[in-house]
Formats: structure tokens, sequence, C-alpha cells
């Protein structure tokens, strides 16, 4: 079984770019319109798990949420679900300074 990847806010951008990541925001829709990372997809943790099909697993994901916190429980999830290429933004939009 695969791990979850811990991307440092500081790679982000070249880490999504080298494995063609879908980014997926996992907050609510009142945080999401504050901000996010270009390209991310609003999916809350909350309808996460009813969407674990309607996602590649081929296709690596990185997971994103304000502080890491909730973009982690959403990697481990994918992570148990058979899903290998995940990873979970480290420190979240704070350490981007977006939120």
């Amino acid at each position: 079984m695969s791990e979850v990847v811990l991307v440092e806010a500081s790679d982000w951008q070249a880490w999504s770019q080298n494995h063609d990541a879908v980014i997926i925001d996992v907050r609510e829709p009142f945080e999401w319109a504050m901000g996010t990372l270009p390209g991310a997809e609003l999916i809350g943790l909350g309808s996460l798990f009813g969407r674990l099909n309607d996602l590649d697993r081929d296709r690596a994901i990185l997971f994103v949420c304000r502080t890491g916190n909730r973009s982690g429980v959403a990697a481990a999830l994918f992570v148990r679900h058979g899903f290998d290429e995940v990873a979970n933004l480290t420190g979240g939009l704070v350490a981007l300074g977006l939120a």
C-alpha cells in the first residue's frame, strides 16, 4: 500500500506539475470563496467519501485545506481506498499565505 506524500508549500506547484496532479481543496464553500490554489477543484471533506469513484485512481491527487489537517484526513482516506499517488500540502494554504 502506498503512503501519503507530504508536499512542502514551496514545492506544491512543481510537485503538481511533475505528477500531472489533480488539486482538490477539501474546505467548505465559504472558505473556498476566500481563495485557493490555481486549478483546484472544491470537494468538501464531508462529500469526499461519496466521490471516491468519480476520481481517476491512476492520476496523482494533491489535497489542500487551510492548515493541512483536513487534507491530511482526506489523503489518508484515499490511500486506504487504493489510490496510489496521494499527497497533502503541508501547512495548508496558511503556509502559502493564502488563508
